[in-house]
């Protein structure tokens, strides 16, 4: 294959000028005798100045090469010594009128015996300007350029390089001629280009001179001879050499050193990158972690990061001590350079950071120690290392490095507040929700509470068991909406809330109607400003709850919800179905009504009462995840109930839940009928010592001993004698037998009675007074055919109240 580069297989250098006395390319050249007269003109000299020879032979140089604009010739220049000179550049009129700019220079020749004369040497005064630029122009590319210069031939072997190439790799052009790239500098790599796949550079070499197409930025990245140790990144574009045919011929290679900007780049790169991949989480460990991912082996081939104890479990910094703890929360090693990784200084030169409170190197500054400070406080240590023939950290570096640690701190120490407040709030939810539900006739009662993991935190879930009157029981579970403190106190108020107006015996719906009015009143803020309406905005609007009581005589179940999931029905043979139950809005709008639903549960039914939390997260809505759960609880109800939550939760929340979860699973059983006496009373005052009559009977039947026969008895008597004195028809006794003695008396009035102290000469007005002596409670209920007056009376005599000393009374 011809190649322009056969000369140079042995190392010769194609550089240097002609010299003075030799004719320059591209000039024209005349011989003129010792008179100056032409004798001689060349092709070239016909086509500079237009002329033909015959037009010029003979005739007098000054005549022919006359300045345009002076009229000056050149034999005053010439003068008799016989030396060599040069003249111009000066306007010279062509044959066709147009003036041309030239350079003149005059050499003398011998033309014969005793015979002198001169060549005349003219060239275009811009072609020769453009002309020596370009001659400097080469040499300066290949002697004084900072850009390193390859040609290949179209096999892409070396044919020729620059001076920069024997600078910065080591490497003469004899070396380098006639071989491959990979067999004269150390093996390197091309690195990867966002826009192409990764290839050699031969491979790149080949494809140029096959298309054509140049090919631009090729990043570079490997060692040189001269420092064997150190790699350096080069940036080079490649294009194609072709002939004056449009053959090509080779391929030249521009590369420019560009590690330092390469490693500003990547500098400025992780600083972006830390500021996205430092701090997801408010996890301490694994944001140490995150920090150690990121600079390994990037900035460094090994870390350590060393957070104080009291750190990792949300201390305030004052609080750490004199001589907290150290412990590792985070290392990171790059194995293929941890053989030769300055890692055993990482501790010796951490412990010093801590001790100075500052930056802290090893003497070959290859390990770096950087205090982790936020807030004017150390909360740890992060420590870097490199291999010892790497090179050492230099001011950028730990100028990012001290960047780096301080977001990280920063992002530590945001977790540390977090980690305090969520184990604060955690112990907050824990405090308010009930430690043990309390043991009701007639119920089964399991539960299970699962605080949000993340960035959630502690939200506002709850559930309850509340003992009712007549043996009954009240069932809540509500969600605040929101996370942390605020929830969890709201949680508290909400659940303080529904218990104080259980106690009032209300019927559900109308329970939650008192709390939506007191929400929506709580809930408006009173400044006028609107920042502090902003930081007054009660937490409890937008608060879902469910309120369900059970009866366990009748084995009714009544029940009313506030914009919560409807519970899961549980049939005793294993049926699961969601509870029609009408859904009212969530608590805090206002002036909507609650609707109540009563339904008949079967022996050994199953009710579900459940927050949002259990039944919906990201990846699943919520009306699958109440169809799993119906799945989970479906078959043979006779399992325990623990079990049962511990398989909905193992089915339903495998991880941690991203929002709060409670669950509340209660199985309900029927009072024996033997356990439960009624009888209607007619309204006549001879009916109290029927009254009376009935329940002692009825007492003796279950084997009540004399003394809570004689408090039951006075109670009957008091309780009907103020039902048939004071109340309408139908009034009804009933006695309940569980765990205690339950005294209820019905009337169609509404009046509510009044306790009230009678004066030692009043005939009347202790009823009541002496009903609330006697026995444990004592309260009144309503319903929509009247009320009934309730009391529970101890079976055990240690736990009777006594009588007031000097109290008389009459049954």
């Amino acid at each position: 294959m011809t190649s322009i580069f056969t000369g140079h297989d042995q190392g010769v250098r194609p550089h240097g000028t002609p010299s003075s006395g030799m004719p320059t390319p591209g000039g024209a050249t005349a011989v003129l005798d010792r008179h100056l007269r032409f004798t001689g003109w060349s092709r070239e000299a016909e086509e500079l100045f237009g002329l033909a020879s015959e037009e010029v032979l003979g005739r007098s140089a000054d005549a022919v090469l006359a300045d345009t604009e002076t009229g000056a010739g050149i034999s005053s220049a010439a003068g008799d010594g016989g030396t060599a000179w040069s003249l111009g550049p000066r306007p010279v009129r062509r044959g066709d009128g147009r003036p041309v700019p030239v350079s003149l220079s005059l050499t003398p020749l011998a033309l014969g015996v005793g015979a002198t004369g001169w060549l005349l040497v003219a060239v275009d005064s811009e072609l020769a300007h453009w002309e020596a630029l370009g001659r400097a122009m080469l040499d300066g590319l290949d002697r004084e350029s900072p850009v390193q210069l390859v040609i290949y031939d179209t096999d892409a072997r070396v044919r020729w390089v620059n001076a920069a190439i024997e600078k910065h790799f080591g490497i003469s052009l004899k070396e380098a001629a006639g071989r491959f790239l990979k067999d004269i500098l150390p093996q390197g790599e091309v690195l990867e280009e966002a826009d192409r796949p990764v290839i050699s550079v031969e491979e790149i070499v080949q494809r140029v001179a096959r298309t054509g197409s140049p090919v631009v930025d090729v990043r570079y990245r490997s060692a040189t001879f001269l420092a064997p140790h150190h790699e350096r990144v080069w940036s080079c574009s490649y294009f194609r050499l072709q002939d004056e045919e449009g053959r090509p011929i080779g391929v030249c290679e521009a590369g420019l050193d560009i590690t330092d900007r390469y490693v500003a780049r990547q500098r400025l790169a992780l600083l972006s990158r830390a500021s996205g991949s430092i701090g997801r989480t408010l996890d301490i460990r694994h944001t140490a972690g995150e920090l150690a991912e990121l600079v390994v082996p990037e900035f460094a081939e090994a870390v350590i990061v060393d957070i104080f104890e009291p750190v990792l479990g949300g201390e305030e910094p004052q609080h750490f001590g004199t001589h907290p703890t150290l412990c590792r929360v985070a290392h990171r090693t790059d194995h293929t350079a941890a053989k030769d990784t300055a890692y055993d200084e990482l501790d010796t030169v951490s412990l010093r950071c801590l001790a100075e409170n500052a930056p802290a190197t090893d003497a070959a500054a290859h390990v770096l120690a950087l205090p982790l400070k936020a807030r004017g406080t150390t909360l740890g240590v992060a420590a870097f290392a490199r291999p010892q023939h790497a090179d050492p950290f230099e001011h950028e570096e730990i100028q990012l490095a001290e960047e780096l640690v301080s977001r990280t701190a920063v992002c530590l120490d945001n977790a540390r507040r977090y980690t305090r407040e969520h184990a604060t709030a955690l112990m907050l939810q824990r405090d308010l929700l009930p430690r043990a539900l309390p043991e009701q006739p007639g119920v089964e009662v399991a539960h299970r509470y699962l605080p949000a993991a993340g960035h959630a935190g502690v939200g506002g879930d709850w559930y309850d068991v509340i003992p009712l009157s007549g043996a009954r029981v009240g069932l809540v579970v509500g969600d605040v909406a929101g996370h942390g403190m605020g929830a969890a106190a709201t949680m508290g108020r909400v659940r303080t809330t529904v218990a104080a107006l259980a106690a009032l015996d209300l019927a559900p719906d109308e329970l939650l109607a008192r709390l939506d009015d007191l929400v929506a009143r709580t809930g408006i803020p009173t400044s006028g400003a609107a920042e502090a309406e902003a930081e007054t905005e009660d937490q409890a609007l937008g608060v879902t709850c469910l309120y369900a009581i059970y009866d366990p005589v009748s084995r009714h179940c009544v029940m009313a919800r506030a914009g919560h999931l409807p519970p899961v029905l549980v049939t005793p043979d294993g049926h699961t179905e969601l509870v029609d139950l009408p859904a009212g809005p969530p608590l805090g709008l206002g002036g909507l009504p609650f609707e109540c639903a009563d339904i008949e549960l079967q022996e050994g039914a199953m009710l579900a009462l459940y927050t949002d939390g259990l039944v919906e997260n990201r990846q699943t809505d919520i009306d699958a995840g109440i169809r799993s759960l119906c799945t989970a609880l479906s078959g043979p109800g006779n399992g325990q109930l623990d079990r049962i939550c511990d398989t909905v939760i193992t089915r339903l929340l495998p991880q941690a839940p991203e929002d709060d979860a409670a669950l509340l699973l209660l199985r309900v059983h029927a009072l024996a009928e033997s356990l439960v006496a009624t009888w209607d009373m007619a309204c006549d005052a001879a009916e109290v010592a029927r009254a009376r009559s009935l329940a002692l009977d009825q007492l003796a039947a279950w084997g009540v001993d004399e003394a809570a026969s004689f408090v039951v008895e006075l109670v009957v008597s008091e309780l009907v004698t103020n039902a048939i004195r004071y109340g309408n028809a139908p009034v009804c006794l009933r006695l309940i037998q569980e765990r205690g003695l339950i005294v209820e008396v019905s009337d169609g009035g509404h009046t509510s009675p009044h306790l009230r102290r009678a004066a030692m000469e009043d005939e009347g007005g202790r009823g009541l007074f002496l009903v609330a002596q006697l026995t444990q409670r004592w309260g009144t209920r309503y319903t929509s055919t009247g009320k009934t007056i309730w009391t529970e009376v101890p079976l055990s005599p240690a736990k009777l109240p006594g009588i007031f000393p000097g109290e008389r009374f009459e049954l």
